[in-house]
């Protein structure tokens, strides 16, 4: 029982592909050209657990390396809100990957699009599952973007895709993990220069922890209103700035008596101050997997209903409706992967790259929120993965500059002019070098990796006459 116990989750992830593959083949009816669908059920199936896997991660990794969450009940927590994220905001109607990346009009045999959309998949799942087993967090946005231009590349050739929009995202994989960073850099130092290194932390602490929850309140809301709940009613990115103004303002004014309370009898000690930040934390964590699985479902499932939509209709130029069954297997694809193979990175995001505690990953959360409101707003494509992931490096090399400044501080004060040895300089150091280094190395070959695997699937498909 030992020796198969790694096996179990494995096992059941192949349970899953199986039941969404019958479900698939008995809701098509055996149809001609029935068999496209069934295989991308396959695919979307394999697709999700991978997102699960991976994914959800940066969600929830910041809460447990903070402590604020034990490892079950981030993923209690996560499974729930990523499931109604993608069952209640996630699938009205889904924008084909396909049509901002590659010309639908050069697309006009529906063999070749349905093809694409299968071997784009099926790459960007096994990339995405390669990156789980390394331990690197990658976006899942970026694997599928790769894998519909390596697919439209060898299907309709290169002057097909759309370059300018694949060199926006592929730019965004500097700036947006790098501006993630420096978000949750001024957040932590702000919180340190105004709490923590204050002569009266608790009395400061009243002050400040109410407007930085009524800051939570309202990105998360101009978030949620302009990233999922926008699929449901028609809002415009104006009008969710001004809900979460608003309700930022209101959940700051309830959250004085709140932490007034809840700071009464602490002791003024940088302990006392973790107390407050827990349960924000908490909850900035339910809301970013609810907005993950809102998003990131079409990621999953967005190919499979593009391929049913084909099987009934004409190549498609512009929106799919999501049937509730390619939904359902995205939400439960995405719980499945998590409760199975999420605890690895969800490990390696929360406590190995960098030491969390709840001021610093609140910090993170708040930083994701903010950093992707601020691309939204601009129009800028960016990933959740790498702002989240890159805010958890600039704390971490904050920290490490702060701790090295303080000593040299210390030492300049009492006139100790020797030098630190390398040995004791990289003993200090507070981020791992070795996941930065594999980290980054896997974001910079998504894309190029997720195109190759696409290119030899489409190829495959068509020695079988797919």
């Amino acid at each position: 029982m030992y020796a198969a116990r790694p096996l179990v989750g494995v096992g059941i992830s192949l349970a899953f592909v199986t039941i969404a593959t019958l479900a698939a083949l008995i809701l098509t009816g055996g149809e001609p050209g029935s068999l496209a669908v069934v295989a991308a059920a396959a695919f979307g199936a394999y697709m999700a657990l991978n997102i699960g896997a991976n994914d959800v991660a940066n969600n929830m990794g910041p809460a447990v390396g903070a402590r604020a969450l034990p490892m079950l009940g981030a993923i209690a927590i996560a499974a729930v809100c990523e499931s109604a994220g993608a069952l209640l905001a996630g699938g009205n109607v889904v924008r084909t990957i396909a049509h901002d990346i590659v010309d639908p009009a050069t697309v006009t045999d529906k063999l070749v699009f349905v093809r694409g959309m299968l071997a784009a998949l099926l790459a960007a799942s096994v990339w995405i599952n390669i990156a789980t087993w390394i331990g690197a967090p990658v976006s899942t946005t970026h694997a599928v973007v790769g894998g519909v231009v390596g697919a439209g590349v060898v299907s309709v050739g290169a002057a097909a895709v759309n370059w300018s929009t694949v060199g926006l995202i592929a730019t965004s994989w500097t700036f947006s993990p790098l501006l993630g960073a420096l978000v949750a850099v001024a957040m932590l130092a702000f919180i340190e220069w105004r709490i923590v290194q204050v002569e009266d932390k608790i009395a400061a602490a009243r002050r400040w922890v109410p407007l930085l929850i009524g800051l939570m309140a309202g990105a998360f809301t101009t978030y949620l209103t302009d990233r999922a709940l926008s699929h449901l009613v028609d809002i415009t990115f104006g009008q969710s700035l001004l809900a979460g103004v608003a309700v930022g303002c209101v959940t700051s004014a309830i959250a004085v008596p709140f932490v007034r309370k809840q700071s009464a009898g602490l002791e003024n000690r940088n302990r006392s101050l973790k107390t407050l930040f827990r349960l924000p934390l908490v909850a900035s964590a339910g809301l970013l997997s609810f907005a993950h699985g809102a998003n990131d479902v079409a990621n999953a499932v967005g190919p499979l209903a593009a391929v049913v939509y084909i099987h009934s209709h004409a190549p498609t130029t512009g929106d799919v409706a999501m049937p509730p069954w390619v939904l359902l297997i995205g939400a439960l694809g995405i719980s499945f992967g998590l409760v199975l193979f999420g605890p690895k990175l969800i490990g390696m995001v929360g406590s190995q790259i960098t030491k969390l505690n709840p001021m610093r990953a609140y910090c993170v959360a708040l930083s994701t929120a903010v950093t992707v409101i601020a691309a939204s707003g601009a129009g800028l494509p960016v990933s959740s993965t790498h702002i989240a992931v890159g805010s958890v490096f600039g704390v971490g090399f904050f920290r490490e500059w702060y701790q090295n400044h303080r000593s040299s501080k210390q030492q300049s004060a009492r006139k100790d002019t020797r030098t630190m040895a390398p040995q004791e300089r990289t003993r200090r150091r507070l981020v791992r070098r070795s996941h930065f280094l594999t980290i980054v190395a896997a974001w910079v070959i998504t894309v190029p990796a997720a195109a190759l695997l696409a290119a030899i699937n489409v190829w495959l498909l068509q020695q079988v006459a797919f």
